[in-house]
């Protein structure tokens, strides 16, 4: 089988038996594609004449273009679906990706803002009807421990307002109910309240809308939430996904449960949760440095 039909059959499956999100269909189709372009350089056209090494080999130029350790380690394990998707399908007789191993990748901590922080980033002054929307969209999306994929992707009738819950369809459209507090649904009925001025000609079922009336997009909240950094005096580096990291390390901080935070931010494996723990411990130390009397000797 040519590789480039082998590689457009895997995509198809698993978009449409493996449910893959548009924007990991992309992540693969690009890592695929730039498989595919290095296999051509070494006039190789079937997936039967494979070998180990030509993965080992695209491996060490991605490496030698100054790829990161995580995107290398993301190509390898595209790389290995792929060849494990030839292998179940019966177009080859053995998994030729199967004894390379991953890169070992530094788990870095993420960041967590202070209290003080999320105090004065969520201090937004409600005068234009765009003020109330970001108030509601970041006190959800903090409230809830949100994706903003996930944040973007809400529509009206994603909000339960009886019974104070949010439905949720994260990573590999799986859903999830999040329920949120009484800030999240106060600024929420107070936006929805405004939000109609915000339509255009054509109705849009999308819980929070851009300037065009359509749906707000990662760009563009990603954008507000720089334009709100700066006003408020906050460090503009600051990503998104900073506000769902605060909502974990603050839950634990405070005496919740690591499963209940896992079920919360819809992580599939406790492990993943596991490194707020780490950041938990930080802040214990930070802690202890700064206020222990006998932490300094004078």
């Amino acid at each position: 089988m040519k590789i480039e039909v082998a590689i457009e059959d895997f995509i198809n499956y698993c978009v449409f038996e493996k449910g893959l999100s548009d924007k990991t269909k992309e992540s693969y189709n690009y890592d695929l594609r730039m498989y595919s372009m290095f296999l051509q350089k070494r006039k190789k056209e079937k997936v039967e004449e494979l070998t180990e090494e030509d993965i080992t080999e695209f491996l060490k130029y991605r490496n030698k273009i100054q790829e990161t350790t995580s995107t290398i380690a993301h190509n390898l394990t595209v790389i290995k679906n792929f060849h494990a998707y030839l292998l179940k399908m019966g177009v080859v007789t053995r998994d030729i990706s199967i004894n390379i191993s991953r890169p070992k990748l530094k788990k870095s901590i993420p960041r967590a803002l202070s209290m003080e922080d999320i105090d004065k980033l969520l201090d937004i002054q409600l005068d234009t009807v765009f003020d109330y929307r970001n108030k509601a969209m970041i006190e959800l999306m903090y409230g809830a421990g949100l994706r903003v994929s996930e944040l973007i992707s809400l529509d009206l009738h994603s909000i339960d307002f009886v019974n104070c819950i949010v439905r949720i369809s994260g990573k590999g459209r799986k859903e999830r109910m999040v329920p949120i507090g009484e800030y999240s649904i106060y600024y929420l009925k107070l936006y929805l309240e405004k939000r109609e001025s915000m339509l255009k000609k054509e109705a849009c079922n999308a819980l929070f809308l851009n300037n065009h009336g359509k749906r707000m997009t990662r760009q563009g909240f990603f954008k507000n939430l720089k334009q709100i950094l700066k006003k408020q005096g906050l460090k503009e580096d600051i990503h998104p996904h900073t506000l769902r990291h605060s909502f974990a390390t603050h839950l634990l901080s405070r005496g919740a449960d690591l499963r209940s935070i896992q079920e919360l931010l819809g992580h599939s494996d406790i492990s993943t949760t596991k490194i707020y723990t780490h950041v938990s411990d930080e802040k214990v130390i930070e802690d202890y440095k700064k206020y222990h009397p006998r932490e300094h000797k004078n």
